[in-house]
């Protein structure tokens, strides 16, 4: 049965908005339940404390003893018994696996399932395609280490947990090949990861900010939602509270490990070029990826000192940023109210059951 088929069948005047209990769960529940919606969250035995103590959050809980269990049919039966619409984030890609969405997950998904491979940098049509063929500024990305000539950042993953990042900077292959030994022997990265599915760029000098859009199809505009920053382990208060001179005596193992957020606003003169960037992207997912971009994404970039905006990674779903919800004015400016993505999705899911022709336009 197709998914449409599906959502034929479900109560649409109880639909519950799901997700999984990780990464940016808290905010897609908080959304939901300003918006009226039931909602569900599928937790991990053992993780489920946060969803319990926020109890507002969550009409029910669903726990498994792992995550990767969703896909098992009783699960899925619950999920569409309660009329569940899935929200997508990363944990909900890395835990059950683009083979398992795409072709054995059979409960509606809020937006484009399947340009959520797109992310990976080694996969063909990947974000390096998509920002290219959006004519969008990207970094150099390098063949091979022995072409790095100047700041680079390898972005590989952490050996032990697959869902944190183990990057590091170089700034030469030399430099390359001892940071990666000790990498290596460490136990932080592990050789085959390094050697086959890393990937080398330039590191941009310049300040670094997420753009937040939101792809409406039942409005066919972008809208740009805010921007956020992020708070990393153990690079922020190490390298902006410890002397350069000292850093250094001390050897620390620095690592990109996301841990917080924090809120940004640009100047307004930048803001032609963000929302360009918005709307060239998403048109050009809509060309690689039919149905296109559905609901949020984000491009993550830096402003140089020559005010370009090169985009150094891209979110193709919910991309983690609960402090939009009370410190975006850009959402503000529009709706005349500051709220986040979650909130953003279910207005858009409430909009579409007014006519329910329109939710199909909004899941796969």
């Amino acid at each position: 049965m197709s998914i449409i088929d599906i959502l034929r069948k479900y109560d649409h005047r109880n639909i519950t908005i799901g997700v999984i209990g990780s990464h940016s769960a808290l905010e897609i529940l908080d959304g939901a339940k300003d918006e009226g919606f039931k909602t569900i969250c599928i937790c991990q035995k053992g993780r489920e404390l946060p969803y319990q103590k926020f109890s507002r959050l969550s009409d029910d809980l669903l726990v498994l003893d792992n995550f990767s269990d969703l896909i098992k049919e009783e699960n899925q039966q619950k999920l569409r018994e309660l009329n569940t619409i899935i929200v997508p984030h990363r944990s909900f890609v890395v835990y059950l696996g683009i083979d398992n969405i795409e072709k054995r997950l059979h409960v509606p998904v809020f937006g484009n399932r399947f340009i959520l491979k797109a992310e990976e940098r080694r996969v063909p049509r990947n974000q390096y395609h998509l920002l290219r063929e959006a004519n969008l500024m990207l970094p150099r990305v390098y063949e091979s280490p022995e072409e790095i000539d100047g700041p680079s950042i390898v972005k590989v993953q952490e050996a032990k947990r697959n869902i944190e990042r183990a990057f590091f900077i170089v700034t030469s292959y030399s430099d390359f090949k001892e940071k990666s030994s000790s990498k290596i022997k460490s136990g932080i990265i592990n050789e085959n990861d390094l050697f086959n599915n890393a990937v080398i760029e330039q590191y941009l000098i310049g300040t670094y900010f997420n753009f937040n859009y939101f792809y409406s199809p039942l409005d066919n505009e972008v809208e740009f939602l805010g921007i956020e920053r992020r708070l990393q382990s153990n690079i922020h208060d190490f390298t902006t509270s410890v002397p350069a001179r000292n850093q250094l005596d001390m050897q620390i193992e620095l690592q990109n490990i996301e841990v917080g957020h924090t809120p940004a606003s640009i100047r307004e003169s930048l803001l032609d070029k963000v929302f360009k960037m918005g709307d060239s992207f998403a048109k050009t997912c809509l060309k690689e990826y039919p149905p296109g971009l559905i609901g949020p994404f984000s491009l993550q970039s830096v402003v140089t000192v020559d005010l370009d905006i090169i985009v150094y990674d891209v979110s193709l779903r919910v991309p983690g940023n609960p402090i939009l919800a009370t410190t975006s004015p850009y959402t503000k400016y529009k709706y005349g109210e500051t709220f986040g993505v979650g909130r953003r999705i279910a207005m858009e899911i409430k909009h579409s059951l007014k006519n329910h022709e329109n939710l199909a336009k909004l899941i796969t």
